[in-house]
C-alpha cells in the first residue's frame, strides 16, 4: 500500500490527499494548510473489543445499599432535628432510630465491600480536602456517633441533654452525609457518573429527603406527620425534575440510564416515586393510602441508587461512552483555537 492510500475495516483502498485529517461526524474537514479529507471518519474500535476503563470492582448490593442507606440516614437526622425543635417527639424519636439503623447498615455495607474493617480506619490517617473519599470518611466518623447518641437517648430516655446535642449535631451534618456519596462517585472516570456531576448531588439529596419523609410518615402519628409529608413531596419533585434534566443533558453518554438493567431500575424508580407523591398529595387523608405512598417512595429511592450504580458500570464497559466525550472536548478546544484572532 502506498503512502497515499488508506485501508479501512472493509479492506477497500480509497485515495486520499496526503496527511488528510479525519473530520467529525463524517464531514470533510480542511487542515490549516487547506487540505480536504476525502473519506469518512473511521469508527472507533477498542483493541480486541476490550473496555478502555476498568469496570468498578464494587459489588452492587454493598455499594448501592451504602448509597441509599447513607442518604436515608443523613436526611432522617435533619428531619428529626426539625421535628424535635418544633415539638413533635414521636416523629423525632422514630426518625432518630431510623437514622441510627440506616447509618449502621451503610457502614456495614461499606466495610463489607472493602473486605477488612481496618481499611476504613486507614482512610482516617490523613485529611485530604480535594478527595471526596477522605472527606466522606471523616464525615461518617463524626456523624455516626452523633446519630447513635441521639437515637440511644431518644429510645432509652437517658442523658437527654447529650441526646439533644447529638440530635442537633447529626441534623447539621445530615445534608452533607446525604450528598457526599454523589460527589464520591462523580469523582471517578466512570462516564455516566462523571458527566452527571452537576445534577447527581441534587438527585441524591432529593431522593434522600423523599425517603426520610416517607419513613417519618410510617413511624409518626398523623398529627405530627406534617413536616414528613412536606419533605417527602419536596424531595420527590426535586429528584424527578433533576433526574429528567440529567438524562436529557447527558445525551448519548446517558444511554445506560435509559437502557439495560440500570434503565429498567430508573424507570421503576420514577414510577414509584411519582405514584407515592401522588398518593401523599391527595386531599383525602387515608392512613392506608399514606402508608402505601410512603413505602412506594422508599422503594423508588432504593431503585434510583441501584439504577445509577448499574448504569455507571455499564458505561464503563462500553468504550464509546469514554471516547466520544473525549473527542468532542478535543474538537471543541481545537475549534476554539482556530477562532482565536
Amino acid at each position: 500500500m502506498s503512502h497515499t492510500d488508506v485501508r479501512l475495516d472493509t479492506s477497500v483502498e480509497l485515495p486520499v490527499e496526503r496527511d488528510a485529517l479525519i473530520g467529525s461526524a463524517g464531514r470533510p474537514e480542511r487542515r490549516q494548510r487547506g487540505e480536504r479529507l476525502m473519506v469518512s471518519k473511521a469508527e472507533f474500535r477498542s483493541y480486541y473489543g476490550q473496555p478502555v476503563l476498568k469496570s468498578p470492582p464494587w459489588q452492587a448490593p454493598d455499594i448501592a445499599g451504602y448509597l441509599f442507606l447513607g442518604g436515608l440516614a443523613g436526611a432522617s437526622s435533619t428531619l428529626a432535628a426539625a421535628a424535635e425543635l418544633t415539638g413533635r417527639p414521636r416523629l423525632a424519636r422514630g426518625l432518630k432510630a431510623g437514622a441510627a439503623v440506616a447509618i449502621a447498615g451503610s457502614l456495614y455495607s461499606l466495610v463489607h465491600d472493602l473486605g477488612r474493617p481496618e481499611r476504613f480506619l486507614h482512610m482516617l490517617r490523613v485529611v485530604k480536602v480535594t478527595s471526596p473519599m477522605s472527606i466522606g470518611s471523616w464525615l461518617l466518623a463524626g456523624y455516626g456517633p452523633l446519630a447513635m447518641l441521639a437515637a440511644g437517648s431518644a429510645v432509652t430516655g437517658r442523658l437527654p441533654r447529650l441526646g439533644r446535642l447529638g440530635t442537633l449535631g447529626a441534623g447539621v451534618a445530615g445534608p452533607a452525609v446525604a450528598a457526599y456519596t454523589a460527589a464520591l462517585i462523580s469523582d471517578t472516570a466512570v462516564p455516566v457518573w462523571h458527566e452527571a456531576h452537576a445534577e447527581l448531588p441534587i438527585v441524591f439529596v432529593g431522593s434522600a429527603a423523599a425517603s426520610a419523609g416517607a419513613l417519618g410518615l410510617l413511624v409518626a402519628p398523623d398529627r405530627e406527620a406534617g413536616p414528613a409529608r412536606r419533605a417527602a413531596l419536596l424531595g420527590a419533585v426535586t429528584e424527578l425534575a433533576t433526574a429528567h434534566r440529567m438524562e436529557r443533558r447527558l445525551g448519548m453518554v446517558g444511554e445506560p440510564l435509559r437502557r439495560g438493567l440500570g434503565g429498567a431500575l430508573l424507570r421503576a424508580s420514577h414510577v414509584l416515586m411519582a405514584g407515592g407523591a401522588l398518593a401523599l398529595s391527595l386531599p383525602v387523608r387515608n392512613r392506608v393510602l399514606t402508608r402505601a405512598g410512603a413505602v412506594a417512595m422508599i422503594a423508588g429511592s432504593i431503585c434510583l441508587r441501584f439504577g445509577i450504580f448499574h448504569a455507571g458500570v455499564a458505561s464503563a464497559r462500553d468504550p464509546k461512552y469514554t471516547v466520544t466525550p473525549q473527542r468532542e472536548r478535543l474538537e471543541a478546544r481545537a475549534e476554539s483555537r482556530r477562532r482565536r484572532p
